[in-house]
């Protein structure tokens, strides 16, 4: 298998509480992350959300979409999201979040191996192509939250006038 670690920040213009509000609830993701095609409850955890499994259909701009699940393991609100990873990518993924002022450094560290066999095969020669599809999904996710925040926030400012 072969395996990847990649590092995403992103600065969002919106109190860190909102940021993560909006992170933890995966199932709306679709509506704000162009690259999330789908997502599933598979599992429902425990009353703080551990446990609970997701399964996600993502597409980037290659022409191919990754299937997989991830069991949250770790919730430390609002500051951590912490899950693993399986299905076509086996793995961890971290979520920290760090308040700035008025906006939220978030920080997702998606460390995995891909288990599709053409996908080890290429890697040799396509891990620069694979890393810059990562990057242009997270890019995607970054810009549609930082829109979907700003909506929110409009939308609030004009219901308590």
């Amino acid at each position: 298998m072969a395996e990847y670690r990649f590092l995403t920040v992103w600065r969002i213009g919106a109190p860190i509480d909102r940021v993560f509000a909006t992170i933890l609830d995966a199932s709306d993701w679709p509506r704000w992350w162009p690259s999330v095609r789908k997502v599933e409850v598979v599992q429902a955890g425990d009353e703080d959300g551990i446990g609970t499994v997701f399964r996600y259909t993502f597409r980037g701009w290659l022409p191919y979409s990754l299937v997989f699940d991830v069991r949250a393991t770790r919730i430390e609100r609002p500051t951590v999201l912490e899950g693993a990873a399986t299905g076509e990518l086996e793995g961890t993924g971290l979520w920290v979040l760090e308040p700035a002022g008025e906006t939220t450094i978030v920080r997702y560290e998606w460390n995995v191996k891909t288990t599709r066999w053409w996908m080890n095969l290429a890697a040799p020669i396509a891990r620069l192509v694979f890393t810059w599809n990562h990057d242009y999904v997270m890019e995607r996710g970054r810009r549609g939250l930082q829109r979907y925040l700003l909506v929110q926030r409009v939308d609030e400012l004009h219901r308590q006038r």
